[in-house]
């Protein structure tokens, strides 16, 4: 029963942290916000929407460990940095925003195809050699 707690404790902080990337996008082009801040924040969510990353996914556990590394802590300095009274309207918004967003399944068809196409190539490149 612990490890079913672990997990689910890291699922809420998985979607607090996905809400709070959100909304600091919101926040970040809020004009009450001080504009390093702004570029801190652009940065850090480009980032975390990004699907380059410092360390590549595929490397065994360093992969993941940039992500959870950096995103955390890049979160928790721009939160100190964003005036507490955006933050609040900006993290309304995106709870809303996040609560009735719609799924595009074209978009993801297409990254699907394109995955696929990647592997198909790597496939034939691989055999021909």
């Amino acid at each position: 029963m612990r490890a079913r707690e672990f997990w689910v404790t890291w699922k809420e902080k998985a979607r607090k942290l996905k809400g709070d990337i959100y909304a600091l996008y919101l926040a970040y082009r809020d004009p009450r916000v001080p504009w390093y801040a702004k570029i801190f924040t652009a940065c850090l969510v480009a980032y975390a929407f990004s699907p380059v990353d410092l360390v590549p996914d595929f490397i065994p556990i360093l992969g993941y460990l940039d992500d959870l590394i950096i995103l955390p802590l890049g979160v928790t300095l721009a939160l100190k940095m964003i005036p507490r009274a955006v933050m609040l309207e900006c993290r309304e918004k995106a709870q809303l925003a996040l609560k009735n967003k719609p799924v595009n399944w074209w978009a993801g068809g297409v990254i699907v195809v394109f995955w696929l196409l990647i592997a198909a190539i790597t496939v034939i490149l691989i055999k021909n050699k």
